[in-house]
């Protein structure tokens, strides 16, 4: 607890002196999280938690599997499988619960984001989403899916929700940060899924875009969710729409249609070698035009951040209010005025009769308006912009008439601009198919172009589209094996998969040049701590030593209330190792406080030593028949015992540790003290988390001096998770019936083998465990097993780590 307290008195004196905004260095604002005014940059705030997905495997956790046999393993199992099914039948239904892509990539990454996975946002989303495609902007359905999956994989396993707190069910299953994540991970997998019809598509997409622990099992129940949750939606679609039930011929909310030339015509393919150049090419540019996109965009939520934001909510619904009025405006008057009445045929007039489809007959004619044209023409503007964004595309990817290039150039503008303005307003919204759209009208007009001025005319203009889709879309949100399993499923044709491929490769490496995708640029200006894959190879040249926190919150083993409670209401962290001090002469100590003697018996219990392990072993060699195994080990224990039965290792501490002051737990510090007292030594037994702590001291676990601590009652695994994920705040409880002289034993609910690092590990190996395994806290401990420091995610931000690595070259 000392500790503790003179840690407090450092980090207040440090934010008074940094309370002057003038005087803050680069690397201050870093860690503050705060904006730098030069550079405009917004940087990770500090007040978002981490998920915690390392299993804590303590005592009330060994004590369930203890009792848990091969039976009740198998029911666990098929429970999980029971609610992964679940969770994909809820999401294949036809519900849309706005785009949330970023915060849902942001939650899968390790990230606790307040709010996105709760019910009220998707009720609020489901209607919003609704009115905002019915409404005419330029937002995608399909997108929301994913959050809306989300919310489903997070809420359906727990059996309850705070927005109806009236109904409890008893369900002790599922209550961790791991197990909620490995559901949201199948949601949003289901969401794909549902919107795109793509099982496959929707695993990769949870596996590409965050869940950073993944395994075989976490696979099979992705894609068994994705599968159930397109098959659901395939069901009632079909049903509802055709009154085939069990036909199952609508797999997802957005179809392409069949991309399939004429039987009559043998000379048909759909691409060739020699396309793949202008594919490429095709991908620059989609590279490019999506990091215009993205760099626009960004400019806009930065603006609505300073001036629409900050002001009330009324300014946000005009602000939705005028950009519907202009697209409504704009969308009008282009097809009045720069739309093109062309003649209705029955065959291709880009002399390409054999590429008729399945779908142009009855999807992609039917939808063609005339709007103040003649009979027998239609209007090609006011067909790309008075249809759903579905039908447009399919337009552009199978009609059997012809688009002119200047509408198509004209149209293509305009809903990029547009489109870039809607995405960030208040609305729900998606960006996936009105990106889409966007690059079909691109690729459709690099396809005219191609047979009108250079008489390429063998080309499919169909597959120009698909393939400008592909560059488009992925020239903003940069993905690449997610969204070619996507665009593949969705075509329901293999051999695109070469070129579409080949596109958003080039697409990202373009768009890459220039700035970060879409939702990672939104992530950022959340100002999320969002990690990586991987670190910079000079990231290397700083260790554990230079990133780690030194100024350490600490309980003991065995701590009195009065200070847990002053730790908890005085701190915002969330959680705490569980040391003991290395003292010169505990023995003394040890006959004058029942307190001191718990932590120094635990202590020694604890620590494991060469000779205590061969000890230990040669006891279970007892056990052995042979007598000559039992007459050797009494040989070999009576020679390691000292004839004054010391303990060696207490003898190393004492001559170890002697400079070193010895204080009781509850002495507070000095401000007289050097740095070698106040960073003292302090051997590492565990972690113990904020909400462990608080549950204990809500439910009364402690016992007092006089008494033993075998005494201490004891909670279940199931009590200890009873209220997760909502704890109880430590400054809304009411701990006047506990006495604060009592003493609480936290060693048996501690974490007590957590991942831990050295301090001369390098930052990539320590970036690449903590990412990888999903941690919240790493402890970094030295080789005599005392604990130096701790990392959070705060400290492997990119913006931190370039900061620190500032400091190291500068120090150098």
């Amino acid at each position: 607890m000392a500790g503790c307290r003179g840690s407090l008195c450092c980090c207040c004196r440090w934010c008074c002196c940094c309370g002057e905004r003038e005087t803050r260095t680069p690397e201050e604002l870093t860690i503050l999280g705060e904006t730098h005014e030069e550079e405009d940059e917004i940087l990770p705030r500090k007040d978002y938690e981490s998920l915690d997905y390392d299993r804590c495997i303590n005592d009330p956790y060994l004590e369930v599997l203890e009792t848990m046999d091969n039976k009740k393993g198998r029911r666990y199992e098929a429970v999980k499988w029971m609610v992964v099914f679940a969770i994909g039948v809820c999401t294949g239904l036809p519900v849309a619960a706005g785009s949330g892509i970023p915060e849902i990539k942001c939650y899968l990454n390790g990230v606790k984001v307040p709010g996105i996975v709760r019910l009220r946002a998707l009720l609020c989303k489901a209607f919003g989403v609704l009115l905002s495609v019915a409404g005419g902007l330029f937002v995608g359905k399909e997108g929301p899916m994913i959050h809306s999956g989300a919310v489903v994989g997070a809420g359906l396993p727990q059996f309850q929700s705070i927005s109806l707190r009236k109904i409890q069910i008893n369900f002790p299953y599922f209550r961790s940060d791991r197990d909620k994540r490995d559901f949201v991970s199948a949601g949003a997998a289901a969401g794909v899924a549902a919107a795109f019809g793509a099982p496959i598509g929707g695993t990769l997409f949870s596996l590409e875009e965050g869940s950073s622990f993944w395994n075989q099992g976490l696979t099979w129940k992705v894609l068994f969710c994705s599968m159930s949750a397109t098959f659901t939606l395939n069901f009632f679609r079909s049903g509802i729409q055709f009154g085939s039930w069990g036909a199952f011929q609508l797999p997802g909310l957005l179809n392409f249609g069949e991309f399939k030339c004429s039987d009559s015509d043998k000379k048909c393919h759909l691409w060739t070698a020699m396309d793949l150049g202008f594919f490429v090419v095709m991908g620059i540019i989609g590279g490019l035009l999506g990091a215009t996109f993205n760099c626009l965009n960004k400019r806009l939520a930065k603006y609505r951040m300073r001036n629409v934001h900050p002001k009330p909510k009324l300014v946000r619904v005009l602000e939705s209010l005028l950009v519907s009025l202009v697209t409504t405006v704009v969308v009008f008057v282009a097809s009045m005025v720069l739309g093109e009445c062309r003649q209705i045929s029955s065959s291709s007039q880009d002399g390409n009769d054999s590429f008729l489809l399945q779908v142009t007959s009855e999807d992609a004619n039917s939808s063609i308006k005339n709007f103040f044209c003649p009979n027998e023409t239609y209007n090609d503007m006011a067909t790309l912009f008075f249809n759903p964004q579905e039908s447009a595309i399919l337009q552009l990817f199978h009609q059997d008439g012809t688009f002119s290039p200047i509408t198509l150039a004209l149209f293509f503008v305009l809903y990029f601009l547009l489109a870039c303005w809607t995405y960030g307003i208040s609305v729900p919204s998606g960006l996936f198919v009105p990106s889409l759209l966007c690059g079909a009208a691109f690729g459709r007009l690099v396809a005219n172009v191609l047979k009108s001025y250079i008489g390429l005319g063998h080309i499919y203009s169909g597959t120009f589209a698909l393939i400008g889709a592909a560059a488009f879309l992925g020239g903003v949100v940069r993905m690449t094996i997610s969204l070619t399993v996507i665009l593949i499923e969705s075509t329901n044709e293999i051999t695109y998969g070469l070129p579409i491929m080949i596109t958003l490769m080039v697409a990202k490496w373009t768009g890459d040049f220039f700035n970060k995708g879409i939702y990672d640029i939104h992530v950022g200006l959340r100002g999320v701590p969002l990690l990586e894959w991987e670190t910079e190879v000079e990231m290397d040249k700083l260790r554990a030593s230079d990133i780690m926190e030194p100024n350490l919150t600490y309980v003991y083993p065995h701590t009195r209330i009065q200070s847990l409670v002053s730790i908890l209401r005085t701190t915002v962290h969330h959680a705490f190792p569980v040391v003991t001090e290395n003292r010169g002469n505990e023995k003394e100590f040890m006959k004058g406080n029942q307190l001191i003697s718990n932590n120094i018996k635990f202590k020694k219990s604890s620590i494991l030593t060469r000779a205590a392990e061969q000890r230990r072993r040669s006891q279970s060699m007892k056990s052995y028949p042979s007598s000559e195994l039992r007459n050797m080990c009494d040989e070999h224990v009576a020679s390691e015992e000292p004839a004054e039965k010391e303990d060696l290792l207490q003898q190393m501490l004492e001559r170890r540790y002697t400079p070193y002051p010895n204080l009781y737990p509850d002495q507070s510090p000095s401000e007289d003290w050097t740095m070698e007292e106040r960073f003292r030594p302090l051997t590492f037994h565990g972690l113990i988390l904020r909400s462990q702590l608080v549950t204990l001291l809500v439910r009364g676990v402690c016992y007092s001096e006089s008494q033993s601590s075998s005494s201490q009652p004891r909670l279940s695994y199931a009590e200890m998770a009873e209220d997760y994920p909502r704890y109880p705040d430590i400054h809304d409880l009411d701990l006047t019936l506990l006495n604060p002289r009592m003493i609480v034993d936290v060693t048996p609910y501690m974490n007590p083998s957590p991942f831990t690092v050295s301090p001369n590990t390098h930052v990539s190996q320590v970036f690449s465990l903590f990412r990888t395994m999903g941690l919240r806290h790493l402890p970094v401990v030295n080789a005599v097993g005392e604990i130096v420091g701790i990392i959070t995610r705060h400290n492997l931000t990119y913006e931190f780590l370039q900061a620190r690595l500032r400091q190291h070259c500068q120090t150098i």
